[in-house]
């Protein structure tokens, strides 16, 4: 059992040394994203537009047209329909975002898709290295992070519960040296903050690595199946549909379709007749429903997602992974909750780093000691 305890103490030291710097990216830029659109909301005005009395929504087809005045040489791609006081965002295969008013087509602003929270997203999931470098180094970083919080929960328990113990693992003790303290905000805080620690885990693993993902969704009884890639059936219609029929499928989305959050959506623009018109419908706290048409029909394609009322428990949980990893679940209390834990995660590798670096020096002043009184023997 002691030969147990100190394997687990050498790999909570060394596996929290090896991944600390990681693991503090992780924790400050996940701050930052958890109020990612709450912070847009209000550094970006011309996200916002007056909703005109009485005034309903132009058609994809007539933004579609005025952002094409401005950019003939673009491939639009997607228009985003936000909700009913927010422009709509015209996708292209550019940089460049275009925020377009739905009720009158002004173009309200052309932003740089490399704005700020790009820099920050691109820190959160590869370190601002290239992907194929950084992804795997945050994959793995996450991964023994959740070994550092398993072996962290084991070092943590009580020894009895006896009040002494109790406090010391439950309490931070204010008013005792600074050694105590980062002491006490390391185990303290750690434990306080372990439950969403391991959803930042578990939910950053499964967006890692395709093994985990796999490994997880089979564990929590689903049934891994190939992946369906449907497209427009040509065999009669071997054109392009006009933009009218990109109209009727938004209007179906909305009508028909979506269920949640019906002025929230959003359509794509098919470039060649083999694609579908795909639909993003029911955005609500994070979840979303792909829904995909077959452009000349209009009729769902097989790899139309199901209501996630609808999905067996392993698919939902699967689909729910964002909201999950961001805590948009349960709006802003829960926010705030993960954003503290997030906080806590990212000053763990600085706490326990001070508290060994403590212990170092205080085993270097006793060398000495003890050589002298070994020469006097």
């Amino acid at each position: 059992m002691a030969l147990l305890k100190k394997i687990n103490a050498w790999l909570h030291l060394w596996l929290g040394l090896v991944s600390g710097i990681v693991v503090v990216i992780l924790g400050i830029t996940g701050c930052i994203l958890v109020f990612e659109q709450e912070i847009k909301s209000i550094s970006a005005p011309w996200l916002h537009v007056q909703k005109p009395a009485n005034g309903s929504y132009l058609p994809p087809s007539a933004l579609y047209k005025e952002v094409k005045k401005i950019f003939p040489e673009k491939e639009i791609r997607s228009a985003f329909y936000y909700g009913a006081e927010r422009t709509v965002r015209i996708s292209m295969n550019s940089d460049t975002l275009v925020y377009i008013n739905p009720y009158t087509a002004e173009i309200a602003a052309m932003v740089d898709h490399e704005d700020f929270f790009h820099f920050i997203e691109e820190g959160h999931f590869h370190l601002w290295l290239p992907e194929a470098i950084g992804g795997p180094i945050v994959g793995w970083a996450t991964f023994i992070f959740f070994i550092l919080l398993i072996t962290g929960l084991i070092l943590w328990w009580p020894k009895n519960l006896k009040r002494s113990s109790v406090n010391k693992s439950f309490k931070i003790k204010w008013r005792a040296k600074f050694k105590r303290v980062n002491y006490d905000l390391h185990n303290v805080l750690g434990f306080y903050a372990v439950i969403i620690s391991l959803v930042f885990a578990i939910t950053g693993l499964i967006m890692s690595f395709a093994w985990f993902s796999n490994a997880f969704f089979v564990a929590t009884g689903g049934t891994i199946k190939e992946r369906v890639i449907s497209k427009s059936d040509t065999t009669l219609h071997n054109i392009l549909v006009p933009l009218s029929q990109v109209d009727m499928a938004w209007k179906k989305g909305m009508t028909e379709i979506g269920e949640y959050n019906k002025d929230a959506i959003i359509v794509s623009f098919p470039q060649k007749a083999s694609d579908v018109i795909a639909l993003c419908v029911d955005m609500r706290n994070g979840v979303w429903r792909y829904v995909n048409l077959d452009q000349h029909s209009l009729e769902p394609v097989a790899s139309t997602q199901k209501k996630m009322k609808d999905e067996e428990f392993a698919l939902y949980l699967r689909r729910s992974n964002y909201t999950l990893h961001v805590g948009a679940f349960g709006g802003l209390p829960v926010k705030i909750l993960f954003f503290l834990a997030s906080l806590i995660c990212a000053s763990l590798p600085v706490t326990g780093f001070l508290v060994w670096w403590g212990k170092k020096k205080k085993n270097a002043k006793r060398m000495p000691v003890k050589r002298l009184e070994t020469q006097m023997t």
